[in-house]
């Protein structure tokens, strides 16, 4: 998530290349462990979380990926949950006191402002109801969290999660209440989980995660996002690795502007991967913003839903492999309202272990005409990369990458 910053005018054109392996050419892994069944939180209510008309961010795409979820038939294969809100309790175990106050009476007294919080800024603007709205996503993500660490499920996705800017007394980037950073402590706090790998490819730096975080060598940070030169927050450089007991635990991999599928795929192999397996984690939690799509347009990313349905496919790997299939999933940014539900449809089936077809439900065109105005371009469920487009990652990314290798790598014993 995140506000805009550059304006974009490249074309799309990126795609899989020979001897690089997106979705469709790795193994599909088995359904979840034991027929646990997976879980999607989802609220009606998410959407009352309303900056107003104009605002980039519309939720109406929550209730649109919630639909084609179902339209696509998934909900007989996993269990549609309805969260409570979370309680003000377990968001002040993140948020400084004072400012989950101003929040609250804002939220009664929409026509105020408070600039040291961040509230009432264009970003962030004040509305009735913004205090209930906010509680609601992050006891969803509290909901997901709870269903799987507890072990009634092995899976769950938090369509209304993914809150990743807000920072313990400010709100920032649309963000009012970090949900994850709550979720993250209450598997902490209340679980006990020793080791929770985070990871995060919003487009858009993970920068209040971090910043909770940033001592705790319990929770192992990967953010990859657009080079914070760019984009907001300008944040997640290379150099921000942890401070204390967390160095070596905040992880960034920040990726140039109009980055595409191949040379995205190359930092996330290259990355993710080895340092999952050095840190062993109990449980992933992963925030799965659409807004490095190449039609969003607030960020300058060139990404096709295949980058995100081979993301999808190494996050669940690595979840069985190192944590027995523990996985909990949100949503976060996306602005364009024909991709959002398009790409976390795709992912979403990923925690199921499933590949769909291509072609839209014809229920969910007409939905989404209907709502959003328009449809996705060819009616397909995914955007395929072009062919012709060389195998190439540009030096930018590689330098990205091997000083990664060369700082953060020796801390967890990877050579």
């Amino acid at each position: 998530m995140g506000p805009f910053r550059e304006p974009r005018d490249a074309p799309l054109g990126a795609g899989p290349r020979a001897g690089f392996p997106l979705s469709r050419t790795l193994k599909w892994a088995q359904p979840v462990a034991g027929g646990v069944p997976v879980g999607l939180v989802y609220h009606e209510d998410f959407l009352r979380y309303d900056f107003g008309e104009g605002h980039a961010l519309r939720q109406m795409r929550v209730r649109l990926a919630r639909d084609l979820i179902s339209d696509y038939g998934l909900l007989t294969e996993a269990e549609e949950i309805r969260p409570d809100p979370a309680t003000e309790d377990a968001v002040r175990r993140v948020h400084a006191a004072d400012y989950v106050s101003v929040v609250r009476d804002l939220s009664v007294h929409p026509k105020g402002v408070s600039y040291e919080h961040g509230l009432g800024t264009a970003d962030n603007p004040v509305f009735a109801g913004m205090y209930e709205a906010a509680l609601l996503h992050v006891g969803g993500t509290l909901r997901a969290c709870e269903e799987v660490a507890s072990g009634r499920r092995t899976r769950a996705m938090n369509l209304g999660g993914g809150f990743h800017h807000a920072m313990p007394d400010k709100a920032s980037g649309f963000c009012i209440f970090n949900d994850l950073a709550v979720g993250l402590r209450s598997l902490l706090d209340d679980h006990r989980l020793a080791r929770v790998l985070y990871v995060d490819v919003d487009a858009h730096h993970a920068d209040g995660v971090q910043t909770i975080f940033y001592d705790d060598p319990r929770v192992l940070t990967i953010s990859l996002h657009e080079d914070g030169h760019y984009l907001f927050p300008g944040t997640g450089f290379t150099d921000e690795i942890g401070a204390g007991a967390g160095r070596g635990y905040s992880v960034n991999v920040p990726l140039p502007p109009y980055t595409r599928d191949v040379s995205y795929l190359y930092a996330f192999q290259e990355i993710v991967p080895p340092l999952a397996r050095a840190f062993k984690p109990q449980l992933i939690v992963s925030q799965l913003g659409a807004d490095g799509h190449h039609l969003d347009p607030l960020t300058h990313l060139m990404l096709t839903t295949e980058t995100y349905e081979a993301v999808g496919k190494m996050l669940d790997d690595l979840s069985q492999e190192l944590c027995g299939g523990r996985w909990v999933a949100t949503g976060g940014g996306g602005y364009e309202v024909t991709a959002v539900p398009r790409v976390w449809t795709v992912l979403f089936s990923t925690l199921l272990g499933r590949e769909l077809e291509d072609a839209l439900p014809v229920e969910w065109l007409k939905e989404c005409n209907r709502v959003a105005g328009s449809v996705p371009g060819d009616k397909s469920l995914r955007d395929h990369a072009r062919a012709d487009e060389e195998a190439h990652v540009p030096r930018a990314a590689k330098r990205t990458v091997d000083e990664l290798r060369r700082t953060v790598f020796p801390l967890h014993g990877i050579a």
